[in-house]
């Protein structure tokens, strides 16, 4: 009798040292399912592996890297670049901690420019960033390595690189070494005139393909990264081709003799495109934009 208590004893230690370990291995597998992202604002804990994803600010970003995304902020989700892909995930504002909270997010980017940031650190782990303190190259690759996908980020920014650079050269060499552009945006009432950093393509055409931008440009343009013109000054400002992102169906300044009067108007040098497709620099607008660049220097 006393050997059948001792052997159940036993048995009864080891079923609870079992059952112990395998606590401490769920804990530690819980440990372990997050990782440390050395943020601008310091060390954040946030998952490995990502599963709902708020992302208030660089959504396109997450998305062209596959993210699990569960809420993007309205101009994202108005883009028709991510229409389809986006459709089942909701709009969201840093001014509805409320609604983001509802999402149940495991992770939150944001912008550094926003309010209630506090509010959203209290929801799930949130990283912030500055617009503009990268650029579009290393902002892309910053999250590449807060979705763990460095390798796959970098992988597209050389392959883009190079890709942008080649057709730059093939426009140098059809148009001259020295052909310039400019990046003009309107609803048809006001204009303005873009640096080299501001969207619209900006980046792919000044930085990735290496092309002139117009000295006046450069001049009144470039370091606050875009400049409030009128009809009567774009002609100081146009280059031998010009760029025209389009706030909006109207156009009844095309029909005008200083619009018409532009050199690059007269030679037919003028591509345009939606501002609705162009107000990112990720991976899928800029694609998107490189392809109508070089149809419209090249063919």
């Amino acid at each position: 009798m006393q050997k059948q208590l001792f052997l159940l004893g036993c048995m009864l230690c080891l079923l609870i040292m079992g059952c112990s370990n395998q606590s401490d291995g769920e804990q530690n597998n819980a440990e372990d399912d997050m990782v440390t992202y050395e943020s601008e604002t310091g060390p954040v804990e946030i998952p490995a592996d990502s599963q709902r994803i708020v992302a208030l600010s660089n959504g396109p970003n997450v998305f062209a890297l596959d993210g699990n995304l569960v809420g993007v902020d309205e101009w994202t989700k108005a883009s028709p670049l991510f229409e389809e892909g986006l459709a089942d995930v909701e709009v969201v504002s840093e001014n509805d901690p409320e609604g983001i909270l509802a999402l149940e997010p495991d992770l939150i980017i944001a912008g550094s420019h926003m309010e209630n940031l506090d509010e959203l650190e209290k929801i799930a782990p949130t990283v912030i960033y500055t617009w503009g303190k990268l650029d579009y190259l290393q902002q892309h690759l910053e999250i590449g390595k807060l979705l763990n996908k460095e390798e796959e980020a970098q992988e597209w920014i050389d392959d883009f690189s190079e890709r942008a650079k080649a057709v730059g050269d093939k426009v140098k060499e059809e148009h001259g070494e020295g052909v310039s552009v400019s990046v003009f945006e309107t609803d048809s009432k006001n204009f303005s005139v873009f640096g080299d950093n501001w969207a619209r393509g900006t980046e792919i055409l000044y930085q990735a393909m290496e092309l002139t931008m117009p000295d006046k440009v450069q001049e009144d343009a470039l370091a606050d990264g875009y400049y409030s013109l009128s009809l009567e000054t774009l002609p100081e400002y146009a280059g031998d081709f010009i760029v025209l992102s389009e706030m909006g169906a109207g156009n009844e300044f095309m029909k005008s003799e200083t619009w018409q009067s532009i050199p690059a108007v007269e030679n037919n040098q003028v591509i345009e495109f939606s501002t609705e497709e162009a107000t990112y620099s990720d991976p899928v607008t800029l694609e998107h934009l490189l392809a109508i660049f070089e149809e419209g220097f090249l063919e």
